[in-house]
């Protein structure tokens, strides 16, 4: 396992890559999740504002122009963070511009309380706030946050490719969806990535992933880092992230970027220091030896 952003390197996100999202949209395949911005439940404001955008700025200056976020974040905190901290969304130093994806169709309640809403109108209305907040004239990538069942997906996604078709939405995407969901979708609007709960240890989308790869679509894996207590002090994951010179996180973010060319994994974080530690796994390459250990611990028996 090689550590390429040691003491003679730049911590840039740009070590992991870029994806062209739709063939056309170029993002640095490491990007960052902003639910962690707020309070749990993803409701409310964000208890530090000013260490939050300092964050937000921080997470460009290293190098990361792919942001995602939603709607039902706050509802509606994260986006007016977002909009307020970085908008116009430009980097110097000629590098790629910021894509900022953000995801409706998930009206949120209460704490940790939310239901899929994906009403036509109800979709329109939230487009138009997401522009407002994020302060844009078209969002980059917005995400269909859950199909409803209440709601032909046709009707929810009719309406968003004519929110596309006015010129205020460049891309679509999905999140936690099948195959056969993905291909529905397809029928009605161009799809350019799929958002499903992915990591080293939860891979039931497993064929999803394979899909996104034949089909070019980009695979972007919330809860990218989960391990839990598999990651606890003393534990074989733990162990050798250790023999290598690594963070378990950076070990589990490392993997999924080597995993699948179109992987685009969203780690979030509140703190700085953790951010810096996240897109350093962008210069993590993983050895024959190091992805072989880790196949076998992908056994829980093993941990």
């Amino acid at each position: 396992m090689d550590m390429s952003h040691g003491a003679n390197a730049k911590l840039n996100a740009a070590a992991s890559g870029t994806f062209a999202l739709g063939g056309d949209m170029v993002v640095n395949r490491l990007g960052f999740g902003t639910m962690r911005l707020i309070p749990d439940g993803a409701w409310g404001a964000p208890q530090d504002r000013e260490g939050a955008t300092r964050l937000l700025r921080r997470a460009v200056e290293l190098g990361v122009n792919f942001i995602d976020t939603a709607d039902a974040y706050g509802p509606q905190e994260v986006e007016r963070l977002i909009g307020e901290a970085l908008a116009p969304y430009r980097q110097g130093g000629g590098l790629l511009p910021i894509v900022v994806a953000t995801k409706g169709g998930l009206a949120r309640m209460g704490p940790a309380k939310s239901e899929p809403l994906g009403r036509p109108a109800y979709l329109r209305q939230q487009v138009e706030m997401s522009l407002r907040y994020l302060k844009v004239e078209r969002l980059d990538l917005w995400q269909l946050h859950r199909i409803d069942p209440k709601v032909p997906v046709e009707e929810s996604l009719g309406e968003i490719s004519k929110l596309q078709a006015e010129g205020k939405i460049r891309h679509v995407g999905l999140s936690e969806v099948g195959i056969e969901e993905i291909e529905q979708a397809r029928k009605v609007v161009p799809i350019v990535s799929v958002q499903n709960r992915y990591n080293l240890f939860e891979r039931k989308h497993e064929a999803v992933l394979m899909y996104c790869e034949t089909q070019g679509i980009g695979f972007i894996p919330w809860y990218p880092a989960a391990a839990g207590k598999l990651a606890a002090p003393g534990s074989k994951l733990d162990g050798l992230a250790k023999r290598h010179g690594v963070s378990v996180t950076q070990l589990l973010l490392a993997w999924l970027l080597q995993r699948s060319p179109v992987m685009l994994p969203i780690p979030g974080t509140s703190k700085v220091a953790h951010l810096e530690e996240n897109v350093a796994a962008a210069g993590v390459k993983l050895s024959a030896e190091a992805w072989r250990e880790l196949r076998v611990l992908q056994s829980r028996d093993e941990l």
